[in-house]
């Protein structure tokens, strides 16, 4: 069947082989490289490196994987330092029994080992070579097996991979550019087919993931947004926040409820299997460590994870003097800090796909430091791609988006003044509640790390706790206070303020806090007069929508669209965003905790540029460009509706119906 994993090994046994004889090799050409540094080590013969190179990896193949298995936790607590020296000190050993080789002692053995997991790593990566790969197939694969973990049968499966934050003409770019080529060759060999689907005017991670995986979005319409009936901001990547969302958006029956597994999401579609899920990291999951041990049984994982983080921050410095030399623009400061925070998503998150989304933010959706993440992140894509075909059961492979990002100039940027400033201004009023990291920042992810550890029993939870309440973000995240306890509002129980302004991407939420339920434009303009207009008459705003006494109303500079009673007055405000911008703000209108006003910045067609309102150079949250335009990768045995695709609850239904067990079929 087209779409399904074709083992590369079975189809081809020699490339395994291949692989394994060019790792040895370069194991040798390592180990050379020692004999020629190293006084005490010394290899007797001219071809002495080649046995050497296959002692060493016959234990750490063989030998160190069983070992590994008993050092586990110790590992886990140590982040990888006990099994690092462990595993020299077994290779120390294995060379010193080895007759052609004369070292000094067991010392010697071990700075071996440590030079040689430098060397390899850096030789594999300066030949592209994908040794890793070998390590996953032959012993991670028979790990699981020993653990039962292994369901062998027919009936194929199917692994859904998101890259966040992609546009669908971003990635057919770079899937003709070769920022993809692994991609780009399923939709050549005619095995994948790539559709663009539209999301809601919420265009952003939260509210995405509710109708993905939930198959319900409603009362989401931002990424974080001040609600009046629970006095209190809610922010979707929040592990409080999104615990909540969830128990109100699921009805048991997620995409992933049937022995699924969710990783690195903010819900988790009821898969009884999650990890990093940012609505389940507050619950007792067991023995967390064992999630860890592929990373842990790997060999050198920690050496080669450390090498790849200070290339990367070494690599975004670069980056980013290169941005100020040339001039580029638009461009946000990323500082030092940032330097760290793109590396924890480019490096030790790369598995999770969140990579690219997190480059995109700060560096703009196709500069070349974006696209050459996006080649990483679809190089692991052809890994799993390849383990996946080793797999006892055949897999549909489907790779999505949740959203994709429009670029451009900040609106502080352009105008000097922040949206929140502006409503100041126009108010007299004090605001809060402004969001300026943007959504996808690594924090959040690190400290939900830590917490999701410290629920496990035993030495790992006890570490990972004592780590957890040393971190700072804690209190940010809403994290203080257990599980079941939700805050009064996010200042701590201070007096609810006045006037709230929030952002997510170019979407900007303002909301009378202390007014009962939502007011109406004939309130607000009693309230404070020429708000509305300031906000409307604005070059960086598109439009603004607001309920009245004739219903729902989008108010541009030169007109007004009266979506409820289908009357238009003046130029259409609604008309540059799209045939279904009428569908999408008074789907939004109608949510019962919809913000008084709603901002949606100006999208500038000739140059496709919106206006954030937070300081990121690609944003997604509100309508414009490609932010609303993400794709679905699909097998073409799997059928895709002749209609567009319109919302991200109607994406769950699609999805939904490819599953072995989903309800019905769907036109071809």
């Amino acid at each position: 069947m087209e779409g399904l994993n074709q083992p590369d090994a079975h189809r081809h046994p020699w490339r395994l082989g291949t692989r394994i004889l060019v790792v040895v090799l370069i194991d040798a050409l390592a180990l050379l490289l020692i004999e020629a540094a190293l006084p005490g080590f010394d290899m007797h013969g001219r071809f002495a490196a080649l046995p050497t190179a296959l002692g060493v990896g016959f234990v750490n193949a063989l030998i160190w994987p069983v070992l590994s298995r008993f050092t586990l936790k110790l590992s886990v607590l140590t982040l990888g330092l006990w099994g690092l020296f462990l595993n020299a000190l077994l290779v120390g050993l294995a060379l010193t029994i080895m007759p052609w080789v004369r070292i000094a002692g067991v010392t010697e053995g071990i700075v071996i080992s440590f030079a040689m997991a430098i060397l390899t790593s850096l030789l594999s990566s300066l030949f592209a070579i994908d040794e890793d790969s070998t390590w996953y197939y032959n012993v991670v694969r028979g790990q699981l097996k020993r653990r039962g973990q292994v369901t062998e049968t027919d009936e194929p499966g199917i692994v859904f991979l998101e890259i966040d934050g992609l546009a669908h003409d971003v990635l057919r770019r770079a899937m003709t550019n070769g920022s993809a080529p692994a991609m780009a060759a399923w939709v050549r060999d005619g095995s994948h087919r790539l559709e663009g689907w539209e999301t809601d005017w919420s265009s952003q991670t939260g509210a995405m993931q509710a109708g993905i995986l939930h198959g319900n979005n409603h009362e989401m319409p931002a990424f974080r947004w001040w609600e009046k009936e629970s006095g209190r901001a809610l922010v979707t990547n929040h592990p409080k926040d999104a615990a909540e969302l969830e128990a109100r958006q699921s009805d048991g029956h997620g995409l992933l409820a049937a022995d699924g597994a969710s990783r690195a999401n903010i819900l988790s579609g009821d898969a009884p299997h999650s990890m990093l899920t940012m609505s389940t990291v507050m619950k007792p999951r067991g023995q967390i460590g064992k999630d860890y041990a592929a990373y842990f049984a790997r060999p050198y994982g920690v050496i080669k994870t450390f090498l790849h983080t200070i290339a990367e921050i070494f690599r975004e410095r670069r980056d980013n003097m290169r941005q100020e030399k040339t001039g580029i623009e638009p461009k946000i400061g990323r500082s030092r800090v940032y330097a760290v925070m793109r590396a924890w998503a480019t490096v030790i998150q790369l598995d999770l796909h969140l990579a690219y989304d997190e480059v995109a933010h700060h560096s703009g959706i196709e500069r070349p430091e974006t696209l050459s993440t996006l080649a990483r992140v679809d190089r692991e894509i052809d890994r799993i791609r390849r383990v996946v075909a080793e797999a006892p059961r055949p897999y549909h492979l489907v790779v999505l988006s949740d959203h994709g990002q429009s670029q451009g100039a900040t609106f502080l940027q352009r105008y000097g003044m922040t949206l929140e400033q502006v409503v100041e201004e126009a108010t007299g009023k004090e605001a809060i509640g402004t969001g300026e990291e943007g959504e996808q920042n690594p924090r959040a992810y690190i400290t939900a790390s830590a917490e999701e550890a410290s629920h496990e029993e035993g030495a790992v939870g006890s570490a990972a706790k004592a780590v957890a309440k040393r971190d700072s973000n804690r209190d940010d995240l809403g994290l203080e206070g257990g599980p079941d306890q939700l805050p009064a509002s996010p200042d701590h129980g201070r007096e609810i303020p006045e006037l709230s302004v929030m952002a997510s991407g170019n979407l900007g939420l303002i909301t009378f806090p202390r007014e009962p339920g939502r007011l109406t434009l004939e309130r607000i303009e009693e309230l404070y007069p020429g708000l509305l207009d300031a906000l409307r008459e604005h070059p960086g705003i598109g439009f603004v929508m607001v309920d009245s006494a004739n219903g729902g109303v989008a108010l541009g500079a030169e007109g007004a669209n009266w979506f409820e009673i289908d009357d238009v007055e003046g130029v259409d405000p609604l008309a540059p965003f799209g045939q279904n911008a009428i569908q999408h703000v008074l789907r939004t209108h109608r949510f019962s905790n919809c913000p008084d006003i709603m901002v949606n910045s100006t999208w500038w067609s000739d140059m496709d540029e919106v206006a954030a309102f937070e300081e990121l150079v690609g944003s997604h949250g509100g309508m414009g460009g490609t932010q609303a335009h993400p794709f679905v990768l699909h097998p073409v045995d799997l059928a895709w509706p002749d209609e567009p695709v319109v919302g991200a609850e109607e994406i769950h239904r699609v999805l939904k119906g490819w599953l072995p067990d989903g309800a019905g079929t769907l036109p071809a």
